[in-house]
């Protein structure tokens, strides 16, 4: 990651106005181009180390930061994140094309930024140390730098005015709202009546799961907001709470609460709604499925096999359950990533 990381500066430090750098940028740029930033202070070269930089990360991670803060100390501490790239490559004309894998499309989020504008501050960085109480648990040379950066001793990362950026061109070229257009277009090629609803669903699993099971019951009895056979379609990325010890992802465990909620809609004897609920890039959780299909011939077989759904979903087990059920979506890796997918079929 480093040895790329220089690798990529060396060219953007040799760019000039004549040259056309075309970047491709997607979700984990910011592990493969790990460069810890290097200053010059007070007439000292002070250089931190990647060891310095995992270890402040291991102590933001245990504070509770959001992933917000984080990324406004990372992107300070770094040579390339927060626009770094972009303000070292010029006066280049700067062409990037990005996949992102961020709920709302933040292009100062994506790969933390390294061809944005960064909208954040040193003073911010340190407050959100201080916040937490940390600022003495990073490394002294991380806390030093913060230090001198809000002082004015080294220079911000690009802000929006910069006039580097009017040569720098930013494009969305995958992203989760693109995803669920395609998948809204292919429902209504197949005679579905689609609608996709959002791109923008976070939260816990288990709760957005009830919020679309509800309106899946409401196509399915009046017909709202699209009459029957439809397809409705909403992405994002939701968070899981572990209060188990089994095994599963997020949209395995939205199917699973789904499932519930078919179940007490009394779905086994009223069939004609099936949701898969998926990870874009193949991956759901720290598990070999995609994720998960809920539907009344899932309780069927759940209920042949005397599976109780509310005893794995308690368990966070959700991929125990549907492993047992033979109802797991298996794609492996897609090396694309946009969110989730969550789809209802109603019939």
């Amino acid at each position: 990651s480093m040895r790329g990381a220089a690798k990529i500066l060396e060219i953007a430090d040799n760019a000039d106005e004549q040259t056309l750098m075309l970047n491709l940028i997607s979700g984990g740029g910011s592990a493969l181009l790990a460069a810890p930033a290097v200053h010059h202070i007070e007439g000292k070269r002070i250089a931190l180390t990647l060891k310095e930089l995992q270890e402040t990360t291991r102590v933001l991670l245990g504070s509770g930061a959001t992933i917000e803060e984080m990324n406004c100390i990372r992107k300070h501490l770094s040579a390339i994140k927060g626009g770094r790239l972009a303000e070292r490559s010029s006066p280049a004309l700067q062409v990037n094309l990005l996949l992102s894998d961020v709920v709302g499309d933040r292009l100062d989020t994506i790969a933390s930024g390294p061809t944005t504008f960064d909208s954040t501050t040193y003073t911010e960085a340190l407050a959100v140390l201080r916040k937490y109480g940390i600022e003495h648990r990073v490394p002294k040379r991380v806390l030093y730098m913060l230090n001198a950066g809000e002082k004015g001793l080294i220079p911000e990362t690009p802000k929006r005015e910069a006039a580097l950026f009017e040569r720098v061109h930013n494009l969305i070229i995958g992203s989760n709202h693109l995803a669920l257009r395609a998948a809204a277009a292919e429902a209504d090629r197949l005679g579905y009546n689609a609608v996709p609803l959002s791109s923008r669903i976070t939260g816990e699993a288990r709760e957005a799961a009830k919020v679309f099971a509800g309106i899946a019951k409401d196509v399915k009895k009046r017909g709202m907001p699209v009459e029957i056979p439809a397809c409705v379609v909403w992405g994002g990325e939701t968070t899981v709470t572990l209060h188990g010890s089994g095994r599963g992802g997020r949209n395995q465990e939205f199917a699973l609460s789904f499932l519930i909620e078919l179940m007490e809609y009394g779905a086994a004897h009223e069939p004609g709604i099936v949701l898969l609920a998926a990870s874009t890039d193949g991956n759901d959780g720290p598990t070999d499925a995609a994720g998960a299909f809920a539907s009344s011939g899932v309780l069927s077989i759940s209920a042949g096999l005397s599976l109780d759904p509310g005893a794995y979903l308690k368990n966070n087990d959700s991929y125990t359950f549907f492993d047992k059920t033979g109802h797991l979506l298996r794609t492996g890796p897609t090396n694309t990533n946009v969110c989730d997918l969550q789809i209802v079929l109603v019939y």
